[in-house]
């Protein structure tokens, strides 16, 4: 693979000298940290994969509640790449995900017009989570674990969780967590990336979860809200394979979230369902089920031109959307790039 995108500042090309008998360890399973760790593994390398969650996906997320389930955080991905492409058109293949057809508009003080592109959107089917669960299959995943120190012995690397216990040791050592837990993790082991990641910054997102008891009947399936605390509104259902049942999601602006951070879920649900209705001419319809969620690191506002962060001497790297460009096809290149660069292809 290129690498002409690999930092400057970490010098040298030649090959890692690992399979020494001890596992790569990927902190953190979204796409990038996953698709890192399938490359690894499918390169014959060792790998261990942890994540402080319950389950694989990251921002790419899928909540359940009952019968009801929502794309909370990445609403869908668009591809441009052609490595990406091919991974794609496997992933369709398979049936792990399917193109978008939803009506998608631009609302803008009450004027609705479509949305002038015509790039195809995917979505991962039965959810958007559907990706990294397919690439977390056969892979040795520890959720539930937050690591909270990467410490050197010797050559290798020993990682310690938030209770305490060390895990290791490691050959080598990927983060891919959202650039300021990156940074803040690195900082003791690896003060250039840990400069480099903490100079992202990451905007927050409310994201909030709602269904109603019958069809808005809005005539669209997503819209971009302009001039209004909302900048995002979708219907889940218009998505393939979802329950039949009249449900949105909705994202608040980085500019409202940072200025609520700290608003209770049910306080901010409120608030922007009301917003919602505002901005979209609703005049009656109360949710019957309705939530809040707090994406702290949402979305990188100036991504690394670097695809990925990478220390050779140390053989530790650092991958995610905050590398190469802030959308999932970001994350996925940044995972494969650390990976192949690991591989020494």
């Amino acid at each position: 693979m290129n690498q002409q995108n690999e930092p400057r500042s970490q010098p040298g090309s030649s090959p890692i000298e690992l399979g020494k008998g001890q596992p790569v360890a990927v902190i953190g399973a979204g796409l990038s940290g996953l698709t890192c760790a399938r490359e690894l593994a499918d390169g014959g390398l060792e790998v261990r994969v942890f994540d402080k969650a319950r389950g694989p996906g990251g921002r790419m997320a899928t909540r359940r509640a009952g019968d009801l389930r929502f794309d909370h955080g990445a609403q869908y991905f668009t591809v441009r790449d052609d490595r990406f492409a091919g991974t794609v058109d496997s992933w369709y293949r398979q049936g792990i995900v399917a193109p978008w057809s939803g009506t998608i508009v631009v609302v803008d003080h009450g004027t609705v017009s479509l949305e002038s592109s015509r790039t195809p959107r995917f979505v991962g089917v039965p959810g958007m989570n559907a990706v990294c669960r397919h690439l977390a299959r056969y892979l040795d995943v520890s959720y539930g674990t937050r690591i909270g120190m990467l410490n050197r012995l010797g050559d290798r690397w020993v990682l310690t969780d938030e209770g305490g216990v060390e895990l290791g040791p490691f050959d080598a050592v990927v983060v891919s967590a959202p650039a300021p837990q990156t940074g803040a993790l690195l900082s003791t082991c690896s003060p250039d990336l840990a400069a480099r990641a903490a100079s992202v910054e990451m905007a927050p997102c409310w994201a909030v979860m709602m269904t109603f008891p019958e069809s808005l009947n809005l005539g669209f399936d997503g819209a971009f809200v302009n001039n209004s605390p909302i900048t995002w509104a979708a219907r889940d259902a218009s998505k393939p394979e979802r329950p039949d049942h009249e449900s949105w999601v909705i994202h608040a602006s980085s500019e409202w979230t940072t200025a609520h951070l700290e608003l209770k879920p049910d306080r901010a649900a409120e608030v922007l369902v009301r917003e919602f209705r505002a901005a979209l001419g609703l005049e009656r319809g109360d949710p019957e089920h309705l939530t809040a969620h707090r994406w702290r690191f949402a979305l990188p506002l100036e991504p690394l031109r670097e695809t990925f962060l990478f220390d050779p001497n140390l053989r530790l790297a650092a991958c995610g959307d905050w590398c190469g460009g802030p959308r999932v096809e970001g994350a996925f290149l940044s995972g494969l790039a650390a990976a192949d660069r690991i591989l020494a292809r």
